[in-house]
């Protein structure tokens, strides 16, 4: 460890907006946005990559994951995620809710994954349609996938579908 912590807000680029986790592929998380007003008239949208990251450390203080010392060594396919995982029936209040579904990366996981590590980035967008011009924001969540029983124990740059980076 070279002694800088980077974290990942940093190391994908833009300090804002973005929440890291770590969580099984089954784990399945709403997160409930209340924007404070009618939103109505905005539009929504969600997608995900994963990616692969060579090395991963940890503050042993925070337990906060470095990236630091990483590379992105390799990505699967970009993939849309289905309009039934947000819930604007309350929009009208200022309230939507998003889940990130599970299943969101089913290839191999390392158990103890300080290498090879995948990293699933999701994006949650929002557009206020209503705005002249239209203004569309963001949030992106780093899911830093773990192994579980129902995992492949596996190198995921051995997955079906892995693009390796040269």
């Amino acid at each position: 460890m070279s002694g800088r912590v980077l974290d990942f807000k940093s190391y994908v680029g833009g300090a804002d907006n973005v929440i890291v986790e770590e969580m099984f592929n089954s784990t399945q998380k709403a997160y409930t946005y209340d924007y404070g007003f009618d939103v109505t008239g905005y539009t929504f949208e969600a997608d995900y990559q994963t990616i692969v990251v060579d090395t991963v450390t940890y503050d042993r203080v925070t337990g906060d994951p470095n990236f630091t010392d990483s590379s992105v060594v390799g990505y699967f396919a970009n993939a849309e995620i289905n309009s039934s995982h947000i819930n604007n029936t309350s929009a009208a209040s200022g309230l939507v809710t998003f889940t990130i579904p599970a299943g969101r990366y089913t290839g191999n996981v390392i158990p103890d994954a300080r290498s090879n590590v995948a990293i699933t980035v999701v994006r949650f967008g929002w557009t206020d349609t209503t705005a002249t011009p239209t203004i569309t924001d963001s949030h992106r969540y780093a899911i830093i996938e773990r192994f579980e029983p129902d995992s492949t124990i596996g190198n995921p740059r051995e997955s079906a579908g892995f693009t390796s980076i040269t």
